[in-house]
């Protein structure tokens, strides 16, 4: 008993540790990290390290046509933060001893580490698109393709007023990579993603007439069998909810294990509010949640997602929709809201850092008591940066500190 023991409290000491990070990350992700862009001189952004990829959303509040940023690093106990440039933060990065540091106020809080660019990045697809233009790597072996940078609700002036997808487009255009991208682009880069150890791939895009949705999402699923393969390629479409509710089947016979639907937001008369193209072009709040349920129907518990925009509404309207959604099978995930440049809310003021984590450790308590684990949590949203994956891994000791401290599995 003396080891188990001995392994239970290296156990407790190290989750106390990430969970003081995961506070910090919170911090670093809503206020975000005044940057000095020469500081990056130090690194060779695409080369060794990850440079930014405008996939769909432009996050960082500081817009930055003429240099690079690095996508994000693992703070000192390892857990990923999406690099985010505000200048008004108190928070910032500097370079001592050989080492890169986040700093409050000029005072060092965490080492950092950069990590490695992806192999598939310095590939191009047969007709010379830079993969690293088709497909970004968003961490722990998963990619996201966003086909498109523009959403037809924004020609209509009923953008939602928190989304910069639109915008993003118009500051960066063509010149990154934020362009349409072809389902044989998508089919070749995920092939060699796939064979650089990725695992899970994310189709997503701005809202584009439905019947043509559906045939791009079936000629992209198509794309990656051929050139990967695999029939069962680990893949998520996420798209808007259907007028039709029938062909949520196609996408399931189409080859895709998971499905997702972002309702945004809970309560029903922010949602008329902050979403007005889909209330008024696509069916509507209840039309909504009643395509969520469908989905749920047809890929089964724990295969269907919804991202909520976390700090829009009151915590409680949120983890309402949360809890109502994982009794339906649905999971569902509150991002921190991130007033972007461009966006109809640029310059409003999302909650503090504590009130966030506090919605994540709720998010995630939600998800554990319904018996969600954390491979139904990754397929459905494999995206590295969110807290509610982080409260996971930290409770069943996924991160690699687990394992370099030598804790029994069994104490796991």
């Amino acid at each position: 008993m003396a080891k188990l023991e001995g392994g239970m409290t290296a156990m407790s000491g190290i989750k106390d540790r990430l969970y003081q990070e995961l506070a910090l990350k919170v911090q670093l992700v809503v206020d975000g990290i005044a940057v000095d862009p020469s500081l990056f001189k130090r690194l060779d952004l695409g080369g060794a390290h990850s440079e930014q990829v405008h996939n769909c959303f432009e996050f960082d509040a500081d817009v930055h046509e003429d240099f690079e940023l690095p996508a994000g690093f693992y703070l000192e106990n390892g857990l990923p933060v999406m690099l985010r440039a505000d200048k008004r933060s108190p928070y910032s990065l500097g370079f001592d001893n050989g080492a890169f540091h986040v700093l409050h106020k000029g005072h060092p809080v965490s080492r950092i580490q950069w990590p490695e660019r992806s192999p598939y990045y310095a590939l191009t697809t047969s007709d010379g698109t830079p993969m690293s233009t088709v497909a970004t790597d968003s961490g722990d072996h998963a990619i996201v393709v966003a086909y498109s940078n523009e959403c037809m609700l924004g020609d209509k002036g009923k953008d939602c007023l928190f989304c910069n997808i639109n915008a993003t487009k118009a500051i960066y255009g063509d010149r990154r990579g934020v362009g349409w991208k072809y389902p044989k682009q998508i089919g070749e880069t995920v092939a060699a993603a796939y064979e650089g150890g990725a695992r899970h791939v994310t189709i997503t895009g701005g809202f584009v007439p439905e019947r043509r949705e559906v045939d791009y999402y079936l000629d992209v699923a198509e794309s990656i069998q051929e050139h990967t393969g695999l029939e069962d390629f680990n893949g998520t479409a996420c798209i808007g909810a259907p007028l039709d509710l029938e062909v949520i089947h196609k996408y399931r016979e189409a080859g895709y294990r998971t499905f997702a639907i972002n309702i945004e937001v809970w309560n029903k008369h922010f949602f008329k509010a902050y979403c007005p193209g889909k209330e008024e072009y696509c069916g509507g709040y209840e039309h909504w949640i009643k395509a969520l349920e469908y989905a749920a129907g047809v890929f089964g518990r724990g295969s269907v997602r919804s991202y909520m925009v976390g700090g829009l509404e009151p915590m409680r309207d949120s983890l309402e929709g949360i809890a109502y959604l994982a009794d339906k099978g649905i999971i569902a995930v509150a991002q921190p809201w991130l007033p972007n440049p461009g966006s109809i809310l640029e310059r409003h003021r999302s909650p503090d850092p504590e009130w966030h984590l506090e919605l994540s450790y709720k998010n995630a308590a939600i998800l554990r008591n319904e018996g969600y684990t954390y491979e139904q949590l990754y397929n459905c949203t494999p995206v590295q940066f969110t807290a509610v994956h982080d409260i996971y891994k930290i409770e069943n000791g996924l991160f690699p500190i687990f394992q370099t401290h030598d804790v029994p599995a069994s104490s796991r």
